[in-house]
């Protein structure tokens, strides 16, 4: 009797471990635990920890609760400009309720990816190609808000969305090179000339000031025959007075002045009327013979 007892307790231990065993389930950290109960979803979402369910009946499916970081194909469109261009993305998403995340939608992975491409070749569509290139951070706002409408009813929601690459044809990348170089090449010009100009400012500041000091000239000549000197070049600097081209200059005009007013100078004299003839001498008297 009481052997058999013992192996009554035996069988009974044996099957209340083969029963823990197959009940037995563990759910990590950053997991929760769907459990489904004749094929209806039985109580609330287990959390981290162990938890049991009843072997047969139940049957459990662990959903990742991490960010998932997903990759959208590169999409290639036309632009709002007709610029065709290709355009990869990253989504970046988490799964915040787990029931509706099973239940509501198949695969919630291949959900999102997919509307992420739709969502991309859309975006794609309504801008220009310069916001592609320059105001990225709104379009990736814009991008976001189109996946993340359909995706609340699936239990999931998106954290952000980044556009990675934009690809553009080799004529466009060309001609943008030659409108970049072209504005630089605007902008250099620009600033050369603004340099000519405070640099002409300058100079007629300082030839104002020489004038009243005509010694500020000579120390001016000395200052540049000592810079050139310093060079240890063979270059002879021979310092020339710039009055003296200004006399000469002078000297010259003064002929050209004096023969444009000569002929304004002198008056102009009337043509007079013609002498008459002297009278003609008597003829001599006769002789007598």
């Amino acid at each position: 009797m009481v052997e058999e007892l013992l192996s009554a307790a035996a069988a009974v231990g044996v099957a209340g471990c083969a029963y823990v065993v197959a009940a037995a389930r563990v759910v990590k950290q950053y997991e929760r635990g769907v459990v489904f109960r004749l094929g209806r979803v039985a109580g609330e979402v287990r959390r981290p920890g162990f938890t049991m369910v009843v072997p047969g009946i139940d049957r459990m499916r662990k959903v990742n609760l991490q960010i998932v970081t997903m990759p959208v194909p590169a999409q290639e469109g036309i632009t709002r400009d007709n610029v065709t261009v290709r355009v990869d993305a990253v989504v970046y998403f988490r799964v915040v309720d787990p029931a509706a995340a099973i239940v509501n939608v198949e695969d919630y992975r291949f959900a999102v990816s997919q509307m992420a491409q739709t969502s991309l070749r859309s975006i794609i569509g309504k801008s220009e190609l310069d916001d592609l290139l320059s105001d990225r951070e709104k379009l990736n706002q814009g991008l976001e808000l189109m996946i993340d409408s359909p995706a609340v009813g699936w239990g999931v929601q998106i954290d952000r969305v980044e556009i990675k690459d934009v690809s553009l044809p080799d004529t466009m990348k060309r001609s943008m090179a030659r409108q970049a170089e072209a504005d630089r090449e605007r902008r250099a010009r620009i600033i050369n000339a603004d340099a000519e100009l405070q640099a002409s400012k300058k100079l007629a500041e300082a030839a104002q000031q020489m004038e009243g000091t005509p010694s500020a000239l000579q120390l001016r000549l000395l200052q540049t025959v000592v810079a050139v000197a310093a060079e240890k070049n063979s270059t002879l600097v021979l310092p020339f007075p710039v009055e003296l081209l200004r006399f000469l200059e002078r000297a010259q005009q003064q002929p050209q002045l004096q023969q444009q007013q000569q002929p304004q100078s002198q008056p102009q004299q009337q043509p007079s009327a013609p002498l008459p003839p002297p009278p003609s001498p008597p003829p001599p008297p006769p002789m007598d013979r």
